[in-house]
């Protein structure tokens, strides 16, 4: 290799934040308050990776912090806005919350399109989100 000028590449640089669209960013207005006093009063929202023989699967659930069920949940093959959005729609078609709901996510890509606050307005939603670690 040292005579031909070739070196092996030692480590890689980690991929950095793409520049994209201006996120939205909601103030964490849960503030680890995790045991509401009745349904439909807290929603928080994640996304988890499953693994399957045939790639990568993503599960998107919004889960009511008072019953500790899933309302609301969304599979797909990619990670889209759509995933999260669907999985909301879900929970607000099952539950059709009668007062303000706080739905709470991390400041994932997902979480602070101008799609998913355009949601929560339009549904009468109120965002919030955990800070970045």
């Amino acid at each position: 290799m040292k005579r031909v000028g070739i070196k092996a590449q030692v480590g890689y640089r980690s991929p950095r934040a793409r520049k994209g669209e201006a996120s939205i960013v909601s103030p964490n207005r849960l503030q680890r308050q995790f045991n509401p006093d009745a349904p439909d009063e807290r929603w928080v929202t994640d996304i988890t990776y499953i693994r399957t023989h045939e790639g990568w699967l993503y599960l998107a659930v919004v889960v009511d912090l008072f019953s500790r069920e899933i309302i609301g949940w969304s599979m797909q093959s990619r990670m889209t806005k759509d995933i999260v959005l669907n999985a909301l729609l879900m929970a607000v078609w099952r539950r059709n919350p009668q007062k303000q709901v706080l739905v709470h996510s991390d400041q994932g890509s997902q979480y602070t399109s101008h799609e998913w606050q355009s949601f929560l307005k339009s549904h009468g939603l109120e965002g919030s989100m955990s800070r970045r670690r």
